[in-house]
Parts: C-alpha cells; sequence; structure tokens
C-alpha cells in the first residue's frame, strides 16, 4: 500500500492523477445512470441504452486510464501507439458492455458476480493493453504481485458496485455507492499496477518531434470524454424526466381509472380476454381482478346471447367501426342481471396494429327502471286518455291544439282526420260547426258566435258551462287554465243525466207505478190550498183514501196484477178529477185527494166521482176482480189547522169506514182521537204487561168424543191489566200482531206452557196457538226447540195450532217453518179449518197432524142442514186422509151426539169443559 501511494506521490502529476479520478467518477456514474435506464426499459430502447452506458462507460474508463498514463512519469520520454491504444478503448467499451448486459441478463448474485468479474477483468486487460501502446527507449517489468493485486481488487470493487447497482434508488448515499465503488475499483486496479512497473532507459532515445504531445493528448481525450459523458448525462436526464412524466401521467391515469366506481372500465386483449380491471368493474361486476384477468369478456353475457354471437358481433363492430355502443342485460359473479350501457373502442398502435379494446360499463339498471315506468305511466295515460268517457283537449297561449282524445272527436263529430295538432281553436270550432250544419252560411255564423262567447267564459275564468245544442245533446265543459296562458278543457255529453235527473226530480215528487203525485208534492198542494182558502175563506178537504181487500189480490194473483189493478184504478180517478181537485198515491193500495170547496154539495160530488173510480170490476189476465175503497174525510180549518194533521185525522176517519160493514165513507170526529189513543196506550202496556206479570194462562179441555177421556188441553192467553182489568183476547191479540208485541208475549206462552206441562204427572198434550206473525218468524222453529230443551218437555206432547190464513200469506215460507218445527217431533193442527180461502190445496200442500173444524160450524148444526152437511163432509174428508178431526165450540149435548154420530174425534167446548187457570180444581183433577 505503501509502494501504491509511493508511486501516485512520486512519479505521478498529481493534477492529472486529481483529473483522472474526476473523469474515472464521472464515467462510473453515468455507466451507472445509464444501467439504471436500461433495467427500467424494454425492447428496443433497453439495447439503445444499454449500449450507451458501454460506450459511454467504457470511454471514460478508458480516459481515466490514458489520463492518469499521461500522468506518469517514468524518466524517459514516452509515446504511445495507435493501434494498441485504440484496442485497449474497444476493449474497455467492450468490457462495460458486457458487464452491463450480464447486470441485466441475469438475476440476482450471478449478475452481480458476473458483471463485476467482466468488468474487472476487462478493465485489467484495457489497463495492460494500454501498457502495451507506450513507446519508449527501455524495457518495461512487472510485479507479478502488484499485477494480481490489481485485477482482483477491480474485480473485488467491481462485483460490490454492481451488488448495488440497478435498483434506482433516489438517496444521495445509496444512490452514489455503485458509482463510488466502481470508480475506487478502476483507481484501485490502475494505481496497484502501476505500482509494480519497472521502466528500464535504453540507449537510443525517441525523437520527441514523432510523438504526439502529452498535455495534447490530456486536453484532447479529457475534452472528448467529458463531451461524451455529457450527453450520456444529457440523454440520461431527458429520459428520467420523461420517465418522471409518463410514470406521473401514468400513475395520474390509474389513479383516475381505479378511482372511479361507478364504471366499470377494463381492457381486453384482441381475442376479448380480459387484461386489466378497476375498482368499478370489481363492484358492478362482482368479480376480483384476480378471478376475471385472462378469462374471456363473453362471461358477463347470458347463455342465449352466447349462443346467437352478440359478443363476437361487438368486438366486429368495433374493430370494423372503431366503437361498438349498445344498451342490454349483463350478468354479474353471483349470476344476478343488470342493465349495462356498453361502449367498446377499438385501441391500435402507431402502426395502426389492433392491440385490444377499451372497454367501458355503465349499471344503467335504475335509469332502465325510470325510463321503463316512465313509458308504462306514458303508456297507461294514454291508454286512459283514449278510453275515458270524457272528451279532453289542450290548448297551448296561442289558442293551439297540443293534444286531444278520440272522445273529445266523438261527441263532436268531427270528420276523421279533420282535427290534428298545432291547429287554431277558432279553426277547429269552424270545422265541427261546418260539419253538423248543412247551410254554411249559418254555420259559420254560428261557429263565430260559440268562439266569442266560449274564449270570453275561458278568459273570464268561468271553470265549468254547460252547452245545450239544438240536436237535444247536452254537453259539459270545464276549463283549467294553465300558466302559460293556455287550457284543458273537458267535454262530458250529460244529455243521459240530464234526462236522469229530470226523471228523479219527477220521481222524487211522484209515484214511480202509476206516475201521480207522492206524498211531498200532496203535502205541498195541500198547504198551497189552504193558504188560498185563508184568503177567500174557504174550506179545504183532505180524504185518505184506502183499497178494500187489495192484500188479497196480491196473495192470489201475484203483485204484477195488483200493478195493473193500481195503473187501471189511476187512469179512472184521472178520468173523473176536475179542475181544482188533485189527487195522490202514497204507497201500496194507499192514496189521498184534495179539494178546496166553499160548500158541502161540491164535497160530496167530488167523493161521488171517487166512489165511482174506485168501486167496480177490472178484467185482468183473464180475472175478474171486483174493486173498492174506504174514504175518510178531513176539513179545514174545522179538523185541523196543519197538513199533518188533516192526513192524520183523514186516516182515523179512514180506518173507522174499513172497520164499517155499510159505511164506506166517514167525516173525521173529535171522538176517532179518544179511541186511537186509547189504542196506542194499550199498545205500550202490551209491550210492558210480561214484565209486570199481567199474563196468565188457561187451559182448555179435549176429549174424545167416542170415550170422553181427556186427550189434551188448549192453551189460552189471558190479560190482567193493571188498570183496566181483564181484557179480552180479541181486544189486544190484533193489536199485539200490529204492533209486534206478539213476538215477545207468543215466545211467553209457549215456554210457560211447556213449563207447566212437563211438571204435569200425565201425558197428555198442550195445544198452543201459533200468530201469523210468528209464523213468518225466521228463527220460529228453533225458538221452539230451545224451548223444548229448556223446559224438559217431550216434542210429542206439543201441538202447535195454525190458522190457513197465517199459510196464505207467504206459502212457500210458512211451509218451510212448518216443516222445520214437525222434524223436532211436534205436531202441527190447522186451527179454523173450513174458513179459509183454499183448504183442499192447503190439506194437500202439507200433511198435518190434526183439523181443528171452526166453531162457527157448530153453532148451526143443529138448526141449519147446511152446516151440518159442511161438517159431515169434512169429518169424511178427515177419515179419507186419516187426519183426526177435532171440532171446536161444543156447548150442547145435541152437538156432541152429532159429533158422535159422524164419527168425530174429538171436541171441546163449554159443555166439555170452560178455559181454567191450572190451579183451578177440576183441570188439577183432569191433569
Amino acid at each position: 500500500m505503501f509502494t501504491v501511494l509511493t508511486c501516485i506521490t512520486e512519479q505521478h502529476n498529481l493534477a492529472l492523477v486529481g483529473l483522472a479520478g474526476l473523469i474515472c467518477f464521472l464515467a462510473s456514474h453515468c455507466a451507472m445512470v445509464l444501467l439504471d435506464r436500461a433495467t427500467s426499459s424494454a425492447g428496443a430502447a433497453r439495447w439503445v441504452w444499454l449500449l450507451t452506458a458501454g460506450a459511454a462507460g467504457g470511454f471514460g474508463i478508458w480516459a481515466t486510464h490514458f489520463v492518469a498514463m499521461l500522468a506518469y512519469d517514468p524518466g524517459v520520454v514516452v509515446g504511445y501507439h495507435a493501434g494498441l491504444t485504440l484496442v485497449s478503448l474497444l476493449v474497455a467499451i467492450v468490457a462495460t458492455t458486457g458487464a452491463v448486459a450480464a447486470k441485466i441478463g441475469y438475476d440476482r448474485w450471478v449478475a452481480n458476480i458476473l458483471a463485476g468479474v467482466l468488468f474487472g477483468a476487462g478493465i485489467a486487460s484495457m489497463h495492460f493493453t494500454g501498457m502495451l501502446a507506450i513507446e519508449f527507449p527501455g524495457e518495461i517489468s512487472w510485479d507479478k504481485q502488484f499485477v494480481t493485486a490489481s485485477i482482483v481488487l477491480g474485480i473485488v470493487f467491481s462485483i460490490a458496485a454492481f451488488r448495488f447497482a440497478g435498483r434506482g434508488e433516489r438517496p444521495i448515499l445509496r444512490g452514489l455507492a455503485p458509482t463510488l465503488l466502481l470508480t475506487s475499483g478502476v483507481v484501485a486496479l490502475h494505481f496497484t499496477a502501476m505500482a509494480g512497473v519497472t521502466v528500464t532507459p535504453g540507449v537510443v532515445a525517441l525523437d520527441p518531434a514523432t510523438l504526439i504531445s502529452p498535455a495534447i493528448m490530456v486536453v484532447t481525450i479529457a475534452a472528448v470524454t467529458f463531451s461524451l459523458l455529457a450527453a450520456g448525462f444529457a440523454a440520461a436526464s431527458f429520459a428520467v424526466r420523461s420517465e418522471a412524466k409518463s410514470a406521473k401521467a401514468e400513475r395520474n391515469f390509474k389513479l383516475l381509472v381505479q378511482g372511479v366506481t361507478d364504471y366499470a372500465i377494463y381492457m381486453l386483449d384482441p381475442d376479448g380476454k380480459v387484461s386489466n380491471w378497476n375498482a368499478g368493474a370489481e363492484r358492478t361486476k362482482g368479480y376480483s381482478a384476480d378471478e376475471i384477468v385472462g378469462k374471456d369478456f363473453s362471461l358477463f353475457y347470458s347463455q342465449e346471447d352466447r349462443r346467437n354471437g352478440l359478443p363476437q358481433r361487438a368486438l366486429e363492430t368495433a374493430r370494423r367501426e372503431g366503437k361498438f355502443e349498445a344498451q342490454g342485460w349483463r350478468y354479474r359473479k353471483d349470476g344476478s342481471s343488470f342493465w349495462a350501457y356498453v361502449v367498446i373502442d377499438a385501441i391500435h398502435d402507431e402502426t395502426g396494429v389492433l392491440i385490444g379494446y377499451a372497454k367501458i360499463t355503465k349499471d344503467n339498471s335504475k335509469q332502465k327502471a325510470d325510463a321503463d315506468r316512465i313509458e308504462e305511466v306514458t303508456r297507461n295515460l294514454d291508454i286512459a286518455l283514449e278510453n275515458i268517457g270524457q272528451g279532453i283537449c289542450m290548448f297551448d297561449g296561442d289558442e293551439r291544439l297540443v293534444l286531444c282524445n278520440k272522445r273529445y272527436l266523438e261527441i263532436f263529430k268531427f270528420p276523421e282526420g279533420s282535427v290534428h295538432q298545432g291547429m287554431a281553436y277558432r279553426q277547429i270550432v269552424e270545422i265541427g260547426y261546418a260539419a253538423n250544419t248543412e247551410d254554411a252560411a249559418e254555420a259559420a255564423a254560428r261557429a263565430e258566435a260559440h268562439y266569442i262567447r266560449n274564449m270570453a267564459l275561458i278568459r273570464g275564468g268561468a271553470g265549468s258551462a254547460v252547452h245545450k245544442y239544438p240536436s237535444g245533446i247536452s254537453i259539459q265543459q270545464h276549463v283549467n287554465i294553465l300558466p302559460n296562458g293556455g287550457w284543458v278543457v273537458t267535454f262530458e255529453d250529460i244529455s243521459d243525466r240530464v234526462k236522469s235527473e229530470e226523471q228523479v226530480a219527477f220521481l222524487a215528487m211522484h209515484d214511480a207505478l202509476t206516475g201521480l203525485p207522492n206524498r211531498l208534492q200532496f203535502g205541498e198542494r195541500v198547504a198551497e190550498e189552504m193558504m188560498v182558502a185563508d184568503r177567500v175563506r174557504g174550506k179545504v178537504a183532505v180524504i185518505g183514501i184506502d183499497l178494500d181487500k187489495f192484500k188479497e189480490v196480491n196473495d192470489q194473483h201475484g203483485h204484477g196484477t195488483g200493478d195493473l189493478v193500481l195503473v187501471e184504478l189511476t187512469r179512472r180517478l184521472g178520468e173523473a178529477l176536475q179542475e181544482g181537485e188533485f189527487i195522490a198515491r202514497f204507497g201500496g193500495d194507499e192514496f189521498a185527494a184534495t179539494r178546496r170547496f166553499d160548500d158541502l154539495s161540491a164535497l160530496h160530488d167530488f167523493i161521488a166521482r171517487l166512489e165511482g173510480a174506485l168501486v167496480g170490476m177490472i178484467s185482468v189476465d183473464g180475472f175478474e176482480i171486483k174493486t173498492g175503497a174506504s174514504l175518510g174525510v178531513a176539513i179545514y180549518p174545522s179538523d185541523a189547522e196543519s197538513v199533518d194533521g188533516l192526513l192524520a185525522n183523514a186516516d182515523l176517519a179512514m180506518y173507522r169506514a174499513k172497520q164499517s160493514l155499510l159505511q164506506k165513507v166517514c167525516f173525521y170526529e173529535a171522538a176517532m182521537d179518544e179511541t186511537a189513543r186509547r189504542r196506542r196506550a194499550l199498545a205500550n202496556d202490551l209491550w210492558a204487561c210480561i214484565d209486570r206479570n199481567e199474563l196468565h194462562l188457561h187451559y182448555q179441555v179435549q176429549k174424545s168424543v167416542s170415550t170422553g177421556e181427556i186427550t189434551g188441553y188448549e192453551v189460552l192467553l189471558r190479560w190482567k191489566h193493571h188498570e183496566r182489568g181483564n181484557i179480552p183476547p180479541m181486544d189486544f191479540i190484533g193489536l199485539a200482531e200490529e204492533c209486534g208485541a206478539i213476538l215477545p208475549i207468543g215466545e211467553w206462552v209457549l215456554r210457560e206452557a211447556c213449563r207447566e206441562a212437563a211438571s204435569w204427572s200425565n201425558g197428555h198434550k198442550i195445544a198452543v196457538n201459533l200468530s201469523p206473525v210468528q209464523l213468518g218468524h225466521a228463527d220460529m222453529a228453533a225458538v221452539i226447540a230451545g224451548i223444548l230443551a229448556e223446559t224438559g218437555l217431550d216434542p210429542r206432547r206439543l201441538e202447535i195450532e195454525i190458522t190457513e190464513s197465517s199459510i196464505i200469506i207467504d206459502k212457500d215460507k210458512a211451509l218451510g217453518t212448518m216443516r222445520e218445527m214437525k222434524a223436532l217431533g211436534v205436531s202441527i193442527a190447522i186451527d179454523d179449518f173450513g174458513t179459509g180461502y183454499s183448504s183442499l190445496e192447503t190439506l194437500r200442500s202439507f200433511p198435518f197432524d190434526k183439523i181443528k173444524l171452526d166453531k162457527s160450524f157448530m153453532a148451526e148444526v143443529e138448526s141449519n142442514a147446511q152446516s151440518k152437511a159442511i161438517v159431515r163432509a169434512i169429518l169424511a174428508l178427515g177419515r179419507s186422509l186419516e187426519v183426526p178431526v177435532l171440532a171446536e165450540g161444543v156447548e150442547t149435548q145435541a152437538q156432541l151426539d152429532t159429533l158422535l154420530e159422524e164419527q168425530c174425534d174429538e171436541a171441546q167446548g163449554y159443555l166439555l169443559g170452560k178455559p181454567q187457570a191450572m190451579r183451578a180444581p177440576g183441570v188439577e183433577k183432569a191433569a
């Protein structure tokens, strides 16, 4: 080491040594920088950087050697052989290039060792080749130890230098480490080798004039070297800047692409394989980059689309036209689909060769759903617009048609194709009138008048108007003004509605069947007549009319026949009316009439004409129907001072006439009010009689005619009023049926009778009468079943008595209820037989368990042969039907003997036993 230092300090020009060191450092650094460029490049660019690094670095190292050689002073005149000098330069360049190539071409330690050995050995070869190029008088001898040491040092430092080279590390100390190591290796090799040199001068000296001046060589080599290194550094600097700029742009672009999450952005190779993948693609399609890169993009299509070749056609379109753009269903990794907007751009290199495709996909499912919803709403609106019953049209602020529907054209009967969007309102009006008016001049005049009138309504803010046309149609127009000055107008043909309203208005004041005024209009007419009567000091009569036995007409012939009878009577009444007389129908068979009069003769004439119209015969459907009526008359102001009072009093008088056998016209009397009040009070008491324990039962015995044995008892209801005492059944049973109290009373009778009978020690039956109102009750059979279950009475001991008139009211319903009762085990008897309308038909329709012969026949059986014949016939009928017959009203022994003679089964009456309570001694004994 000391020898080397001595060589440097004593045998070398230190200025040139410093220059040589500088050149070496710069050449080494240039080689390392260019090595970094070559490492980070690819293709042709890598070879350019590799050769540049070899040339610049090799020349610099060679320059270092020769400047250091020029700094050496051997003590004799020296020169340089041009050929060997150039060979040494070539060796330096080749060695540097080979080392750089080895560093790039191999991996890790192999590259470092190979590059270091190539560089170290090459520089040693350059050094010694350069030493051979020295020409001087004398000889050079070498110390093998120094030569070996110099080569080893050069290789070791070179390996270390290449160990840290090519990393692209930017910190100063780490970045200069390979440069310093490489510089140290070159310097150590050169000066260690020079320390082992011994120069032996010769006899003949060289002519200095024939040699190249060392000063000139130093300047020339230094200039060339610095220029070459500067060019290398400049190229590297430009490359670094360009690469940094490109890297920054690429990094920004990558950040931009990767940062986009709403769009799937990725590249396809020319075959349609996915080559890269951004975050938006992963979010949209569910695949990670590792899962999808290298797969065919047709994976995103449905199987049907793949079979139809849609993915390939998309790429063909992009390749042929430069871009493919479409929308359709695409599929995610999980199999779900989304509506995608897709753009595929073909990418070509600078020579025009296709290198792949850029593909952008946007999930437009929401936009698709919104568009579909809007389309559906629009379609539905169009359908609704064309199918609504109203005509509708819209005009803008310039009075031009924006839209209209088919119904609008139909209402106004526009010729097909005559009205279209953009037409002026005035023109549309003119077309409408021209199409529906024969005279052109009249059509124009009417169109002008209509336009002026309707525009005044519209601009005046009139929301609705009705137009009536000579053809009889009525059109309702409703206008809404728009903010832009236009308007929306709807048209509705309300002709039928107007007619219906007129009909409703008529029906509100008239009877639908007969067309007569109703109660409301009648009341208004009576009020008007009363006002006139007050001014002229006249009188007003109100006549209540009720048809006689009209219910029988409906029951026997049907309601259709009854309606025909009412219409015919209405016609006759209309013919009987004179000026100032008024008649109305209140409903059913109830009519009313009124007339203002001054003397009674005019009133009596009016009443006579009404009776003449109501009494007589009417032929309907082959039937001759006899009609009649009961009339009640109330007079203003003597009988009442209000319309309601007159009507009420006329009804009272009419009910009096209805109850009379001879008098069909009754005038109101004050006593009628008292009777009505008593009847209403009695009806109110009927509802409370059960709670007051005012009801009790009597039993009338029924016996066998042939043996005299008791067969049962008929249950009879008695009412002991808390104020009036005992009230006969004929005074309250009918009233109870009218007011509805018969339902709770009848249920009480059934329950009480069953309860008492269940306590008897014998098995005698009890017969309980059932009111027509009870029979019409929907749950009567269920009520009886409940009472039997509650009291424990054997159903076979209960007999229900039903009058024939109860069945006639609603035969089908009555027979249905009777069958339900029969199913319980209860027997059913037909009561008051022989007084009904169709006894034989009733017996045929339902198999009764007993026939009860009405007592009216027994009253005359002794004195009237006809009555006796009827009794005989009924008994024979019972025997033929095998139905037992019970005769009511037996009061004499002769009557009983007749029944015995005629083989009657059972009888009851005062002769056999009076109705009594069960606690009476005789009844208790019989029980």
